[in-house]
């Protein structure tokens, strides 16, 4: 395994707009839930005529999404819209769905910049917070809303090796507490799925390139403010280092997902 420093230089300097997660090929894994998303949102997205997707990212699913219904011979929904707002990965975005005339918006104060009823289906993976409400306005009657959304406790072995035990941040994104807030707004909930599945990290670079993208994790972390933990890891995974740079003892922490497949009720 390669010096700490130069692993937390290099994840230190690794781009991580997006929503891509290869620069973690050979350095971390993470299962799959079994109702493979992409897929589902692909199968969904050969079947509408407009279609918005929330919190896009680099709008990396929805072209993959995309491409694989444009490979069975599914048209590209007339209307393609997604929203982002952090302004890097909307222009990414942009780029990317461009081939399909996708059109990218910026939310305004949680509001999305587009009609009432606009939209037969709206996706999201991996969702900031659900805005029910705005689900529900954009939405025509009978339209659906096919989400993966990230559920309670993920990630919180590496999360709490920083801060330390949080047990009310646990209890967030629980899925029903989720399903009753979409009812509330107007939507009937008609599938719900939980999923937790197995995380591996293999070397320090990957938990630095982890924090650096998804930064609500830990909200204040940089290397130096939390070196000393960093140091931690790197010793331990080293412990079981191969001669292939890979870990018999990764760090190990667990992903929770649910599917939500809701409709306008109207």
């Amino acid at each position: 395994m390669r010096p700490f420093d130069e692993l937390i230089t290099e994840a230190g300097q690794a781009d991580v707009t997006g929503w891509g997660f290869g620069w973690l090929d050979g350095r971390a894994t993470e299962e799959r839930p079994p109702w493979r998303f992409v897929s589902l949102l692909s199968q969904h997205l050969g079947q509408a005529d407009a279609a918005l997707d929330l919190d896009t990212g680099g709008g990396e699913v929805l072209a993959e999404a995309l491409g694989a219904a444009a490979d069975r011979g599914d048209p590209t929904p007339a209307t393609l819209v997604a929203s982002e707002a952090w302004a890097p990965n909307a222009a990414r975005a942009r780029e990317r769905l461009a081939p399909w005339g996708g059109r990218v918006v910026v939310p305004v104060d949680g509001a999305l910049p587009v009609a009432d009823a606009s939209f037969v289906l709206v996706t999201a993976r991996h969702p900031v917070a659900p805005a029910w409400s705005e689900i529900h306005r954009v939405l025509r009657p009978g339209g659906t809303y096919l989400a993966q959304h990230v559920g309670p406790g993920s990630a919180f072995e590496l999360i709490e090796a920083f801060l330390g035990p949080q047990p009310e941040a646990r209890t967030g994104r629980d899925p029903e507490d989720e399903a009753a807030q979409a009812h509330a707004a107007g939507l009937d909930v008609v599938e719900l799925r939980t999923a937790t599945c197995r995380m591996e990290l293999h070397d320090v670079g990957a938990v630095v390139w982890l924090l650096r993208k998804c930064v609500w994790w830990v909200p204040d972390f940089s290397v130096d403010r939390y070196r000393g933990v960093l140091e931690d890891l790197d010793a331990r995974l080293r412990a079981g280092a191969r001669d292939d740079g890979t870990t018999s003892t990764p760090f190990v922490a667990r992903s929770t997902r649910h599917l939500v497949v809701a409709r306008q009720a109207g």
